[in-house]
């Protein structure tokens, strides 16, 4: 579809643009920038490219997927090439970072596309392609670089959004619903989300000021006591990367986060939203979660895409994540069920497994593996957030001399 068929105000791909490049990522001359999206997101690349250039980028190299080429694969690839992946691609990207190339993410991936594919060579791709980006994965999950993700409309990710509508309609209201999360649709999206900023700079100070042990979850099937690593730290919003540039690494997003500590995680938690992963859709999971490790999951959907994922490593199946969002954030109170992690996980409270972020760390600088574990850091060839939140989560934390202090009442921030 060309940019004059598009059925939605291409001004606001101008402005969303304009708020990756210098909000998401706030790019500096000079920089190179990997840009990765679908052959779909073209005319939101194409703006971001100028806009990059316009920035002082010195190259933008965009790496491109298709949807049909990606099950062309599952359908008619040999049985042994789905343990196979393009090492020599994820090396490369992995040398850029280590070059302090910037990395931006489109998304706007089918949640359904794989949903009718073999689940086990759904999964067995997945662990050939986590183990070959891990190098590069390790740039992004401790910060080095700046890095973010933001958003395309996709046609059939907003007919799943929105069933009940055209094609030209669903992208239109799917459109309009990415705006306004990612603060472009107002006069001055810049100040807006400097404001967005400081709100939830000041809700991560209030977390680091309490220096909480734990944070015991209460709510709709889930009753999870999840220990926080030694030395952890709130984080959210925009922050600095180890390079010196601060950048907002997800827009949208409403969530404050830290590093739970791998070994004490006891409870169960239900989720609250399907999770989207790898073009399947996984519903109702529930696990239980004994001294840091699910020992029980199951899910109505996509049961054996979830079990291949959590078999994936050791570490596959601890938390590497936890993240605060309010009930009332903006995409909660849209009343919209995205299907995509990056809107969902802001519309609720949620946890991730797999690897954790070593910046949410004290003096993680180079920290070696063995250190981070003794903190209770998670290593993992995967990040998979998977959302537990809603309208009755209560949370209260425990400081380190027992005392408990109400975080979430209803849903909200108690304070």
């Amino acid at each position: 579809m060309s940019d004059a068929n598009l059925p939605f105000d291409i001004q606001y791909l101008e402005r969303l643009a304009d708020v990756a490049i210098g909000t998401g990522l706030n790019l500096q001359p000079g920089q190179q920038l990997v840009l990765t999206g679908s052959a779909e997101t073209l005319p939101l690349l194409r703006r971001i490219a100028i806009a990059a250039y316009k920035a002082g980028a010195s190259v933008v190299t965009p790496i491109l997927s298709d949807e049909a080429i990606t099950r062309a694969r599952y359908m008619h690839g040999a049985d042994n090439s789905f343990d196979a992946a393009p090492d020599w691609l994820f090396a490369g990207m992995g040398q850029a970072y280590e070059a302090n190339a910037a990395r931006l993410h489109v998304s706007s991936e089918n949640p359904m596309a794989l949903s009718d594919m073999d689940a086990d060579k759904v999964g067995r791709a997945s662990k050939a392609n986590a183990i070959a980006y891990k190098p590069a994965l390790e740039k992004i999950s401790s910060f080095a670089i700046n890095w973010s993700i933001i958003s395309y409309p996709g046609r059939a990710w907003a007919q799943l959004v929105f069933p009940e509508m055209s094609a030209d309609d669903a992208q239109a209201a799917l459109a309009k619903a990415i705006f306004a999360a990612s603060r472009v649709d107002c006069d001055d999206p810049v100040a807006a989300w400097d404001q967005h900023n400081i709100d939830l700079a000041t809700r991560r100070d209030w977390l680091n000021d309490q220096r909480l042990d734990a944070l015991h979850f209460k709510g709709s099937g889930t009753d999870l006591t999840v220990g926080l690593a030694d030395g952890h730290l709130w984080s959210g919003g925009a922050a600095e990367a180890k390079n010196g540039i601060t950048c907002n690494p997800n827009i949208p997003t409403e969530e404050v986060f830290t590093t739970p500590h791998a070994a004490r995680v006891n409870g169960t938690a239900r989720a609250s939203k399907p999770l989207s992963h790898q073009g399947s859709l996984i519903e109702n999971i529930e696990v239980h979660f004994e001294n840091g490790r699910i020992v029980k999951a199951s899910a109505t959907r996509g049961e054996e895409v979830f079990q291949k994922l959590i078999e994936t490593d050791e570490g596959a199946s601890r938390l590497g994540e936890v993240a605060l969002v309010p009930h009332a954030s903006p995409i909660s109170e849209s009343g919209l069920l995205f299907y995509n992690t990056l809107y969902d996980e802001n519309a609720a409270c949620h946890i991730a497994l797999g690897q954790c972020y070593k910046d949410c760390l004290v003096d993680a600088d180079d920290i070696s593996d063995k250190d981070l574990k003794a903190r209770g850091g998670n290593s993992s060839l995967i990040h998979v957030d998977w959302m537990i939140g809603g309208a009755e989560t209560e949370i209260t934390g425990i400081t380190q001399n027992g005392e408990r202090v109400p975080v979430f009442r209803g849903g909200n921030w108690a304070n």
